[in-house]
C-alpha cells in the first residue's frame, strides 16, 4: 500500500467523488486499465511529463485517449499532471483500490504459486483466507513463482500466510544448523 501522503490525500478525494456518484466500480475498473496501460507505455509517461509539452496539452491528450473513462478519472489525472504529481498516479490508484474494495467488504491478495490457479483453486483460497482477515471475499492476483517449489504464499496488506515448501525448508535448515 501506499505511504505517500499525497498519493492518499487523492485517492481518498476521489474515492468520496466516487462514492458520492455511485461510480466506485466503475472508477475502479478504470484505473486499474490505465495503470496497466501506463505500465506498458514509457513514452506515454515520457510524453505527459516532457517539459517542451504545455499543461493544456498535456490535459487534451489525457482527455483524447481516456474517452471512455469516468469523468472522475480524467479530472484527477488532469489535476495530477496540472500539479506536476504524474508521478503518484500509481500510487493514487493502489490506494484508491484499496478504500473501495475495504468498502465493498472485500481485500486485494497476492497469491504466489508454482502455477496459474483455477478458478476453484482462488475461490477456495478466497473463502478461507478472507474469514482470516475480516472481509466477504478477496480479490486474488496470482503471481507465478517457480522458487516456491510449492504450495502457496498468500499476501493480503500487511498479513502473510506462507505454507510453501520453500519456506518449510528453510525453517527446517534453521532448526537444523541452529
Amino acid at each position: 500500500m501506499s505511504q505517500s501522503t499525497v498519493a492518499n490525500r487523492y485517492a481518498q478525494a476521489t474515492y468520496e467523488l466516487a462514492i458520492k456518484q455511485n461510480v466506485l466500480t466503475e472508477v475502479s475498473a478504470d484505473l486499474q486499465e490505465l495503470t496497466k496501460v501506463l505500465a506498458l507505455n514509457d513514452e506515454f509517461i515520457a510524453l505527459l511529463s516532457a517539459p517542451k509539452i504545455s499543461t493544456d496539452r498535456k490535459k487534451e491528450l489525457i482527455a483524447q485517449v481516456l474517452t471512455g473513462a469516468q469523468p472522475i478519472v480524467i479530472n484527477m489525472v488532469q489535476f495530477l499532471i496540472e500539479k506536476k504529481r504524474l508521478n503518484e498516479l500509481s500510487a493514487v490508484a493502489e490506494q484508491y483500490q484499496a478504500l473501495a474494495a475495504a468498502a465493498q467488504g472485500s481485500a486485494d491478495a497476492k497469491v504466489y504459486s508454482t502455477r496459474e490457479l483455477t478458478a476453484g483453486e482462488r475461490a477456495e483460497i478466497s473463502a478461507a483466507f478472507s474469514k482470516l482477515v475480516g472481509k466477504e471475499q478477496l480479490n486474488i492476483t496470482n503471481i507465478i513463482d517457480a522458487s516456491l517449489i510449492g504450495g502457496v504464499r498468500v499476501q493480503i496488506g500487511n498479513y502473510i500466510f506462507d505454507s510453501t515448501v520453500a519456506s518449510k525448508l528453510e525453517d527446517l535448515k534453521r532448526v537444523l544448523v541452529g
